[in-house]
C-alpha cells in the first residue's frame, strides 16, 4: 500500500468529526492500552504515536492519520471485536502498523520519551 492510500483510507472526516473522535480517543485511550497490554508487541509506539498526534507541531496529516487509527483502537466498534481471545486485537494491529508506518518521520524522540514514562506509570 503506498503512502496515499494510508492517507485516504485512514484520514478523519470534517474539523467537527475529527474534534469529536479526538475527544473520544483521548476518553478511552488509557482504558484500551490497559486492556490491549501485552497482546499488543509494539505498544510504546502506539502510546508515542498517541503523544504524536496530540503534539500541536505534528503536521495535520500525521494527526489524521493517527487520530483515525487510534479511534479504531479505542472505540468498541469493530471488524474484530476486541474480547475474542486471542484474536481481538489483530484488525487493530494491523490498522495502527499501517497508521505508525505512513507517520514515522513525524513520531519524535520526546513522544518515545512521554511513552515510556506513561507505560512506567
Amino acid at each position: 500500500m503506498n503512502k496515499v492510500l494510508y492517507g485516504e483510507i485512514l484520514m478523519p472526516g470534517s474539523d467537527e468529526e475529527q474534534a469529536d473522535q479526538e475527544q473520544n480517543v483521548q476518553q478511552g485511550f488509557w482504558r484500551t492500552v490497559k486492556k490491549a497490554a501485552g497482546r499488543i508487541p509494539f505498544m510504546e509506539d502506539v502510546v508515542a504515536g498517541y503523544y504524536c498526534m496530540l503534539d500541536p507541531d505534528t503536521s495535520a496529516k500525521a494527526r489524521g492519520i493517527l487520530l483515525a487509527a487510534l479511534a479504531y483502537f479505542v472505540l468498541p466498534l469493530d471488524i474484530v471485536p476486541d474480547f475474542i481471545a486471542g484474536f481481538g486485537f489483530t484488525d487493530d494491529i494491523a490498522v495502527l502498523t499501517a497508521a505508525l508506518g505512513a507517520v514515522k518521520t513525524s513520531m519524535q524522540e520526546r513522544h518515545y520519551i512521554a511513552a515510556r514514562k506513561s507505560l512506567k506509570a
